[in-house]
């Protein structure tokens, strides 16, 4: 069984928030690999989410989870995956609002961050299939429902 190492950023004023040990157990849950790998989760607030989904990807607004997949150097190998950036309080929001449980929304936002990382998308209607498929089945081995009913 392969190991995800969990570097955890606090950087909200939230204090309701996922255990440390659950972040890392949906982390890894979600990590498609057998090589041991290193991802940092950084939790926001909706100042510091907005402004990086302003400046990565021109949305002027504060979104739940950002994936930074890390590229190392030529000749330098890392088993650093690289970062996820979520933001506290839409996480939050998002689970009152589509009447969810607040650590299965987590849960499904780690897991999803984490296929990101590892080249997933879901731009087109295919690879969304294929990605969300996976997600589901992910969180169902947890306990968790389907994100998306």
């Amino acid at each position: 069984m392969s190991l995800v190492t969990l570097d955890l950023q606090l950087a909200t004023h939230q204090t309701e928030l996922p255990a440390h040990s659950d972040l890392s157990a949906w982390a890894e849950h979600g990590w498609q690999d057998d090589a041991n790998t290193e991802v940092t989760v950084r939790i926001v607030d909706e100042t510091e989410g907005r402004e990086l989904n302003h400046q990565y990807r021109g949305k002027d607004y504060a979104t739940n989870v950002l994936s930074f997949p890390f590229e190392a150097p030529p000749g330098i190998s890392l088993s650093l995956l690289g970062d996820l950036i979520i933001c506290a309080g839409v996480v939050e929001g998002e689970a009152r609002q589509q009447g969810k449980r607040s650590e299965a929304h987590w849960a499904h936002l780690v897991i999803h961050g984490m296929l990101h990382l590892q080249g997933y998308d879901h731009q087109d209607p295919d690879e969304a299939e294929t990605m969300e498929a996976l997600e589901v089945r992910l969180l169902e081995q947890l306990g968790f429902p389907d994100p998306y009913r």
